[in-house]
């Protein structure tokens, strides 16, 4: 078991988841901007998963991410409006592999795949999506909810272009960013899932990249509007608290072969020791003062429906 398989067993008992055609990125030429952020900090120690080889980097903010989200402790907020997507297939461009996840990344110049409403004041346009995922199916999603993991978990990246004049200046401050996820759990297989899947084989080592065009990402999204929204971070370097998480109460289905191409992907460039990416997640952080609100009413304690108490009339006297 690695390190980071350690840290998230130690974490859960101290708290009680198209067309395309391939090419290389030169490694002689500067990198390309990396939107999940983790092409920002080089690795010390390659013998954890990258990004948290150097634990220092952890800043000591009070809003950081990702969290465990207690059902009963989250609190019903009926000024919560729904959620509304509004994704451009065409946008989509590629999909890479960035030495800490695979990416989809779409174009983002105007609104054309945006999200409103929510908790959001502004619409945001939707920078990319990608996946966290674990050596086996126990755990995996950076957030959970009562301590249980999922085995993967989805996040659509968005920015606020009212506000900001690009996604990395978003990235840095306050409400920049909104960020949708989407737990991913076993069941029937995913069609849809299946398009990206079918890619990753192209994409195995770092720095590879494919075309990708024409897709929906709101095929991945469960049908239920529910949600949690908290106040948080990135949960990749540089770590900053300008997050507004939108976490999907339902999870979405997909099967076990699916995910098990996920880990066949490589933190490694190719030439190099292959080193699997798994385990791509951050360690719980501490809540601290802060409220996660929940759009939908609820008497739920561990996802047990609370039965209703009988009216007085039914009362035996």
């Amino acid at each position: 078991m690695t390190v980071m398989s350690h840290l998230r067993v130690i974490l859960q008992v101290s708290s009680c988841t198209l067309p395309w055609r391939r090419f290389w990125v030169p490694r002689l030429v500067p990198r390309r901007s990396c939107s999940l952020y983790t092409c920002t900090y080089r690795t010390r120690n390659r013998a954890l998963p990258p990004l948290w080889e150097n634990l220092d980097l952890v800043p000591a903010g009070d809003r950081q991410s990702p969290i465990n989200i207690r059902w009963r402790d989250s609190v019903y907020d009926p000024g919560l409006k729904p959620l509304t997507t509004s994704y451009d297939p065409a946008t989509c461009l590629h999909i890479w592999n960035n030495g800490y996840s695979f990416l989809v990344e779409f174009e983002d110049s105007t609104d054309k795949s945006v999200i409103e409403g929510g908790p959001l004041e502004h619409n945001y346009r939707l920078k990319q999506f990608h996946f966290h995922w674990g050596a086996i199916d126990a755990w995996g999603s950076e957030h959970t909810v009562d301590s249980k993991c999922y085995p993967a978990e989805l996040h659509l990246v968005h920015w606020n272009a009212v506000k900001f004049e690009s996604f990395e200046d978003a990235a840095l401050e306050e409400n920049g960013l909104a960020v949708i996820g989407v737990f991913l759990k076993l069941g029937k297989h995913h069609k849809e899932l299946q398009k990206l899947v079918d890619t990753l084989p192209s994409i195995k080592h770092k720095d590879t990249l494919v075309e990708f065009g024409s897709f929906d990402p709101s095929c991945l999204m469960p049908t239920c509007p529910d949600y949690w929204t908290y106040s948080g971070s990135l949960t990749t370097p540089p770590l900053s608290e300008s997050v507004t998480w939108i976490i999907k109460k339902q999870p979405v289905e997909v099967d076990r072969d699916q995910l098990e191409q996920f880990r066949t992907l490589l933190f490694t460039s190719e030439g190099e020791k292959e080193k699997r990416m798994v385990d791509n997640f951050r360690p719980l952080q501490p809540l601290m003062n802060r409220t996660v609100r929940s759009s939908f009413r609820h008497d739920y304690v561990l996802n047990i429906q609370v039965k209703p108490k009988p009216a007085a009339s039914e009362v035996t006297p």
